[in-house]
């Protein structure tokens, strides 16, 4: 699903930044996949997030690995440019929006900048494959994307999350997601409020 915008989800945000962000601040290099990401708002909001939670020396080691789908090459194209139409960041917080933001070239349009954009890497990627982009990351995060599998294949994709997080790493789905009886001792809530979970090794 390509329709999202900035700030989404902020109860699961605020999560992060209260109980994943202390964990992520030890590592050397912070590494996070965004699986279904559709034209970027999500990992962008969560680069925001970090960074404000974060020293420049500290978030220049933060690499957010962007994938979906996407076979029109259209998600690249946006999330590369970083440029977004006044709809989408309207939600910013604008002290947020103030820092990370400035006008575009074209018509009631705002470019993320250059720090920013550098810490999200997009990558086409088929959860399916079960065959992550990426190894050994520290938060993955999957948001409105599970609800469309069938239960086997959200069961093969979350054993494929849980492989391929670092221990003690951290997993983010949507509010609706439910995790499969078979893996609740995989994956442990961080809190009641959303739906966060770390990994149990």
């Amino acid at each position: 699903m390509a329709f999202t915008y900035f700030f989404r989800d902020l109860q699961t945000l605020e999560v992060i930044r209260d109980h994943v962000l202390p964990s992520l601040r030890g590592r050397r290099f912070i590494r996070i996949w965004d699986a279904g990401c559709a034209m970027g708002p999500e990992p962008y909001s969560l680069a925001m997030v970090l960074r404000e939670g974060m020293g420049y020396m500290q978030f220049r080691n933060v690499k957010i690995i962007a994938t979906d789908i996407d076979h029109s090459n259209l998600f690249r194209q946006v999330i590369e440019a970083g440029v977004y139409p006044e709809d989408q960041i309207k939600r910013i917080p604008d002290d947020v929006f103030t820092r990370f933001f400035h006008s575009a070239d074209r018509d009631r349009s705002w470019r993320l900048n250059d720090e920013i954009r550098g810490a999200v890497e997009y990558k086409q990627h088929d959860l399916l494959s079960l065959k992550p982009p990426v190894e050994r990351v520290g938060l993955i995060v999957c948001k409105n994307v599970l609800l469309h599998f069938q239960s086997v294949e959200r069961v093969e994709v979350l054993q494929m999350f849980y492989r391929t997080l670092d221990d003690g790493g951290y997993l983010a789905v949507e509010q609706t997601q439910n995790m499969p009886e078979e893996l609740s001792e995989f994956f442990e809530p961080v809190v009641d409020k959303a739906r966060v979970f770390r990994k149990v090794a």
